[in-house]
């Protein structure tokens, strides 16, 4: 079953980035970012499937975080405030550090760190509650 709840996991951050980026704030995203709609649908396959692979991979280290904890303890919002913490201290970090870097916008900042969160978030309570 562990690998259905990682597998679900991903999927359901896959389904959050579509929307994050596409009716949420894709127009703006794209704005700041400098990327067409052309640009954007330039090797879509390989994008995404790339994309969903690396979902995949933080699915399976957010459950081996929560698998470290009593199977009572794993809960939606236990999986949730694992998430939440894996983004705050290691994922928006480091987005900080590249986009300071590149000279990113504080508005791109926040819609990719906002959608971090969120994102780390929902994978740890998806994970949470399907470890019941």
């Amino acid at each position: 079953m562990e690998y259905l709840e990682i597998l679900i996991a991903a999927v359901a951050a896959f389904l959050l980035g579509f929307l994050w980026y596409t009716a949420l704030f894709g127009k703006v995203w794209q704005s700041e970012t400098g990327i067409t709609d052309e640009d954007a649908s330039t090797g879509i396959a390989l994008t995404h499937g790339t994309a969903f692979i690396m979902m995949l991979l933080i699915a399976s280290t957010i459950n081996m975080i929560i698998n470290m904890h009593e199977l009572h303890e794993q809960t939606l919002v236990h999986g949730a405030f694992h998430g939440a913490m894996m983004a705050a201290f290691v994922a928006i970090p480091l987005l900080v550090i590249h986009y300071m870097y590149q000279k990113k916008s504080l508005k791109l900042i926040l819609i990719d760190g906002t959608y971090s969160l969120v994102f780390f978030s929902l994978i740890g309570a998806v994970l949470g509650a399907l470890n019941l």
